[in-house]
């Protein structure tokens, strides 16, 4: 039979769908909406997929996939000009709000600005002695009102008593005075 050296409407119409509103509709529906029969759209759409049966459909959809990524494709200079025009018609509707933030997103882009974020988690086990008892001291005196009044120093009396055996949590109600 051999392979044929064009294209039919339908291949090249099940191409332009398949490619154009690829995530939206499956390969069967583009082959229905080709004009592929439905009975065996779905038999049809896997094999104008396949570059060994039509070779010239899988060439064709892939010409079409680059030209439309290089349509859309995001460089620099592009994204830049881009922000720049969407930062004008906001000034000029007067909406400064999105003109600051596409002025902004520009500034990003071009490595103005820089987002820096921090996290950390300390463990008790990792803290030196001198920074648990500063941890300590700070707990004591934010929740000193809780504490029902007792001195700090009877309180670090008493937890030194302990060694730190139980949490805070489990200290009496009320300490014994010495």
């Amino acid at each position: 039979m051999g392979i044929p050296k064009r294209l039919t409407e339908k291949q090249m119409k099940f191409a332009q769908l398949l490619v154009h509103s690829e995530g939206e509709k499956t390969p069967t529906e583009c082959a229905v909406e080709a004009g592929y029969d439905k009975g065996s759209a779905s038999v049809r759409a896997s094999e104008l997929r396949n570059p060994k049966i039509y070779p010239l459909v899988v060439k064709y959809a892939g010409d079409l996939r680059e030209e439309v990524h290089k349509k859309y494709a995001i460089d620099f200079d592009r994204h830049i000009s881009k922000l720049a025009r969407i930062r004008d018609k906001a000034l000029d509707s007067k909406a400064w709000s999105a003109a600051v933030n596409a002025e902004v997103a520009r500034g990003k882009a071009a490595g103005l600005y820089i987002e820096q974020k921090i996290i950390r988690t300390g463990k008790l086990e990792d803290m030196t002695q001198q920074e648990l008892e500063s941890k300590m001291q700070q707990i004591i005196d934010d929740h000193s009102v809780i504490l029902q009044g007792i001195p700090v120093k009877q309180i670090k009396k008493e937890m030194k008593k302990k060694r730190l055996k139980r949490p805070l949590s489990k200290l009496p109600k009320q300490l014994p005075h010495q």
